[in-house]
């Protein structure tokens, strides 16, 4: 390795809590010109738990993508969010 470059580590534990994730959160939200309170970042990361442990851990972007999906087709408002969200819930934990 050069001199002049130093390795790429993974982020400690400390750097990977909640306030690491509210401002990724934030900043992506801002880049791709969300609302502000675009996101009930709980239910999602409940959501991806629940298809994770109860599918396999490749359903859980998976879902979380199409349960996003769905409910942008539905209109988009935190009902149709978190009533699509509650189906693939079910499904995952059947």
């Amino acid at each position: 390795m050069p001199e002049d470059t130093a390795p790429v580590l993974p982020p400690s534990p400390a750097a990977s809590g909640p306030a690491v994730l509210d401002e990724w959160v934030t900043r992506l939200v801002r880049e791709l010109g969300l609302p502000a309170d675009v996101i009930n970042v709980a239910l999602v990361l409940d959501l991806a738990r629940d298809a994770a442990h109860g599918v396999a851990r490749p359903a859980a972007p998976l879902t979380t993508f199409l349960v996003g999906y769905a409910a942008a087709l539905a209109g988009g408002a935190p009902d149709d969010v978190e009533r699509i969200a509650a189906i693939a819930t079910r499904l995952a934990t059947e």
